[in-house]
């Protein structure tokens, strides 16, 4: 297993040793004894999964404290952008956002944890992500930044004409209004 940082401190870039010959390939996704050896030590009390089609943004989505979560995205089926931005208003980097990009064929995770707002957008005809969290989700802490903020000027890797969005995220107020502790 491989763990890469990022520009953003404590966001986390990590790919499994992946096995593969001729009859296709094995990876343990989550290792909790591996990941604590490189110092990640949240316990994962939930996984979640969605399907979504081309051009779907989903986010930017977060929970207040003290029901924050860190998640652990992979993609199982197609290929995203993922973004997580620092909401953390004492870290040198608050405001500023980090994406990558996961696929089913890179095998790779991002480990995003408390006091980030998390979005993708999906970039092939389809998509299949899982994501582990370590609190359990709660409907009075879920907050949002609408996903076009001006401040934030996300490049989502998508044309404007092809972009779907539900409508409770286009109702998240821009980063400079959003509800944050952290």
């Amino acid at each position: 297993m491989k763990v890469e940082t990022t520009p953003i401190k404590d966001l986390l870039i990590i790919t499994p040793s992946v096995f593969s010959d001729h009859r296709g390939y094995f990876f343990e996704s989550y290792n909790s004894k591996l990941f604590k050896e490189h110092g990640v030590t949240m316990d994962f009390v939930q996984d979640n999964q969605s399907y979504s089609q081309r051009g779907v943004i989903r986010g930017l989505h977060y929970q207040l404290e003290p029901y924050a979560q860190t998640k652990l995205l992979r993609v199982l089926q197609g290929h995203i952008f993922d973004v997580a931005v620092d909401l953390r208003k004492n870290s040198p980097t608050f405001g500023q956002w980090f994406g990558i990009e996961l696929s089913a064929e890179n095998f790779k995770q991002f480990l995003i944890p408390r006091g980030f707002a998390h979005g993708f957008s999906v970039l092939s005809e389809t998509a299949l992500v899982l994501y582990k969290c370590d609190n359990y989700y709660n409907k009075e802490s879920e907050r949002g930044i609408l996903y076009n903020d001006e401040k934030l000027s996300i490049d989502w890797k998508l044309n404007e004409s092809e972009i779907k969005v539900s409508e409770k995220d286009l109702l998240h107020p821009d980063f400079s209004n959003a509800e944050m502790n952290f």
